[in-house]
């Protein structure tokens, strides 16, 4: 892939704008396509993360492409190339319509699209057509603002003030409600740790729906609280592939189908080579392949664990 001529005192953002609008009206890319991500953009060009968020921003605004979650940007549906605009600090945002909440919102939507890495201070400036320090107005770092982030995301759904009955019942919906937030948001999957939880209110939130669906049914403490983090563990651990996935397929511009396509002649020496006779039988007996489907791993998962679970919680309610 070519880099776009340099003319003198264009800005670099514009030529990078130029470049892939000429893409689109010459049809290279059309409708759906997938455009450069921020990091390929910056790769390509030779440019700041912000400088390519600010050209995917630009073409953003001008209808030519759209941000779809995990899909990164593609070419929208309605594009039509138009004459160049003359952009200036004048066709910008004003600042004072800057707000805490427009910058979180930004910095999600550059997550939802290209994954934490693709995050940075200036790139969300940029997104919002504004000066590069101007989100520091509102939060002091990048680390406070993904905490901001987290805590914006889990907030998004929220639970009924009248709780189903039955305790399986509400942990199924809390577990269910979690899956979703993690599906919506991939990254937030990669935030904390089990031994090192993330500490936002809203994702206490969950938690707080979650053991008061626990509670009362005669459980000591630490019991009580390892279902907790074991069904919470059950949701995170299935969650984390996710962005894992949209990694390798925004770094290496494969599909999931395309590298294991790519790694056939390798898995049929595994089967071949006798070593692994159990695994061969298994493999053999799919017939178009064997398909990991990560929803309903999920629900299989959760049955399966609060299957094991039930015993446990009202065996503890029938003694108490």
């Amino acid at each position: 892939m070519t880099k776009p001529t340099k003319s003198s005192g264009e800005p670099p953002y514009l030529r990078i704008v130029a470049e892939i609008r000429r893409r689109i009206a010459d049809g290279e890319l059309t409708p759906g396509d997938r455009v450069p991500s921020i990091r390929q953009i910056a790769e390509q060009w030779g440019v700041a993360l912000a400088t390519a968020t600010k050209a995917l921003t630009t073409l953003r605004l001008e209808g030519l492409v759209e941000t779809r979650p995990r899909a990164g940007t593609v070419v929208a549906g309605t594009a039509r190339v138009t004459p160049p605009r003359r952009h200036s600090p004048a066709a910008q945002a004003p600042e004072q319509e800057l707000t805490l909440d427009r910058v979180v919102r930004a910095a999600v939507d550059i997550a939802d699209a290209e994954g934490l890495s693709a995050l940075s201070m200036r790139g969300v400036a940029a997104r919002l057509g504004v000066a590069a320090m101007s989100p520091y107005r509102y939060v002091p770092s990048k680390d406070d603002l993904i905490l901001l982030m987290a805590d914006a995301a889990f907030g998004e759904e929220t639970y009924p003030d009248r709780a189903p009955q039955g305790w399986r019942s509400r942990v199924e919906l809390g577990t269910r409600t979690l899956w979703a937030l993690y599906r919506r948001h991939p990254w937030l999957a990669q935030l904390g740790s089990l031994t090192r939880p993330l500490l936002v209110p809203n994702l206490m939130v969950h938690g707080e729906w979650m053991l008061a669906a626990l509670d009362g049914h005669g459980l000591d403490a630490t019991t009580l609280f390892d279902i907790h983090v074991l069904i919470y563990s059950h949701v995170q651990g299935l969650a984390v592939h996710l962005e894992w996935e949209a990694h390798a397929e925004a770094s290496t511009g494969q599909s999931e189908d395309q590298w294991m396509d790519s790694r056939a002649a390798d898995l049929q020496k595994l089967v071949e080579s006798g070593r692994f006779p159990t695994f061969a039988k298994v493999v053999g007996a799919f017939d178009d392949g064997y398909d990991l489907r990560l929803d309903a791993l999920f629900e299989f998962g959760l049955t399966a664990l609060l299957d094991g679970l039930a015993p446990i919680i009202e065996g503890q309610e029938v003694v108490a």
